[in-house]
């Protein structure tokens, strides 16, 4: 079941990151993202009934949604996580501890690091894919990490949008977290916004499927 996880981020790319949206609109949400072609999504612990609402999206989604606990801080969340169904965990720091936790139970663990010295040592702690985070400076970093580190799978996160998403393939990101550009927990769940979550979101899946810049 891991590698089957492992292989469909890697394959799909776009993790899409819920973060303190309205939980009675959250599975509106990820049926939006489906409808769009995105087919994981990263529920954060620090939402609104986070637990329940991983639990309530396996269930609902099945296989048409791979979905996957984000802000991972610790074993003890990682543990509440996996119970409720979590198939992959993100963290935005490098703990140790969690990662082993995570390894040991068989699920996809995707740190966050930054730092070159970081992001090797959550690699050689066995970590699936890290998560590098934050993103300030564009995929100009990603593609200098990558120049000594290209054995290590980095997924960029933060300040991807689908004009710029290309860039960040080309400098050798293998999958990309997005939050607010694709999912803003602020506004208002109408028809609308659905409407325009499910077209950015098909907007993000154009944009990694179509040819190299």
């Amino acid at each position: 079941m891991k590698n089957e996880t492992l292989s469909r981020i890697l394959s799909t790319k776009i993790v899409a990151i819920l973060r303190g949206a309205d939980p009675d609109g959250v599975m509106s949400i990820i049926e939006a993202l489906h409808a769009g072609g995105i087919t994981n999504v990263e529920i954060t612990l620090n939402s609104p009934n986070a637990l329940e609402l991983i639990r309530k999206a396996r269930d609902v989604m099945g296989d048409r949604m791979l979905v996957g606990a984000g802000t991972v801080l610790d074993p003890e969340q990682a543990r509440a996580a996996i119970d409720a169904g979590a198939k992959f965990l993100i963290s935005p720091v490098l703990d140790e501890d969690t990662i082993r936790y995570t390894l040991g139970a068989g699920v996809v663990s995707i740190p966050g690091a930054f730092t070159p010295t970081e992001i090797l040592k959550a690699h050689r702690l066995g970590a699936d894919i890290v998560k590098v985070f934050p993103n300030p400076s564009g995929p100009g970093y990603i593609r200098d990490i990558r120049a000594p580190l290209s054995h290590i799978p980095l997924m960029p996160t933060g300040g991807i949008r689908p004009d710029n998403i290309r860039a960040y393939m080309d400098a050798g990101g293998v999958a990309f977290g997005i939050g607010s550009a694709l999912v803003n927990s602020r506004n208002p769940i109408t028809e609308e916004y659905l409407l325009t979550i499910r077209e950015t979101a098909r907007a993000f899946v154009q944009a990694v499927s179509g040819p190299s810049s």
